[in-house]
């Protein structure tokens, strides 16, 4: 837990937590409050999804590709697309596995976006996955998220490093694919992005990643934090996102 890391939009401190705190939030939200997962994953979509408009506002004419994973973090993603399609957006989403392999909350967000028709790609070691084409205007990094042990590996690799040579701009999910949330470590290859929507609270990693950061508020009851004893002063005032700045 760090408290003199980041600042709100109204001049005070917001709480940056470790990987290990933020799994204890998501236990004691889900496990004791009832704030169950679909619920988060819809915020955090909707956040992600501003935003991805607010980095597009000025490139108006440009697609939006949203690499996604399993768990909380490609839910996220996946919510994010079907927010930018109801929108007309041209979205696309790319799979870091074959579409069987994607389960639980995350798989009811892709069978959403099947019915939808939104163009998915699921990319695996004998998929001929064409990156310049697929990753061409917007990206928006849904692949792994604070979850980060070691060093990315397999597709999850390959679709980190391809972003950086094929995005014109990228929207990272709560911390970027590739960087220990944290200590901002990069173990191997990382997203760089031009701006994270942070879930929540920041996590203390990404203190050491460039680009703009903003808050996404998952609508976690301030009690959560009370009972696990990490200082929180509620930095959302009447929006459903703010931006962050670093001291």
């Amino acid at each position: 837990m760090d408290a003199s890391t980041f600042i709100g939009p109204d001049g005070r401190p917001v709480t940056a937590v470790t990987a290990e705190e933020m799994r204890a939030v998501d236990r004691v939200a889900v496990e004791e409050i009832g704030l169950d997962l679909r619920r988060m994953m819809e915020h955090a979509g909707r956040g992600l999804a501003e935003a991805v408009l607010d980095v597009r506002s000025s490139r108006s004419d440009d697609p939006v590709a949203v690499l996604a994973g399993n768990g909380g973090n490609g839910g996220g993603g996946l919510a994010c697309a079907r927010h930018l399609a109801n929108r007309d957006l041209p979205v696309r989403v790319v799979l870091d596995r074959a579409r069987a392999e994607v389960d639980g909350v995350t798989a009811e967000q892709l069978r959403i976006l099947e019915a939808m028709d939104v163009p998915i790609e699921a990319v695996d070691g004998d998929s001929d996955f064409e990156a310049d084409a697929a990753l061409e205007g917007v990206v928006v990094d849904a692949l792994i998220g604070y979850g980060l042990t070691g060093q990315p590996r397999g597709v999850a690799a390959d679709l980190i490093e391809a972003v950086g040579s094929a995005s014109e701009a990228t929207v990272s999910l709560d911390v970027p694919s590739g960087t220990n949330a944290t200590t901002g470590e990069r173990p191997g290859v990382a997203v760089e992005p031009d701006l994270t929507a942070t879930l929540a609270l920041p996590k203390t990693g990404i203190a050491a990643v460039d680009g703009d950061l903003r808050l996404v508020d998952l609508s976690v009851p301030s009690t959560v934090y009370d009972r696990l004893g990490i200082g929180y002063a509620y930095p959302f005032g009447e929006a459903f996102s703010v931006p962050l700045s670093r001291t």
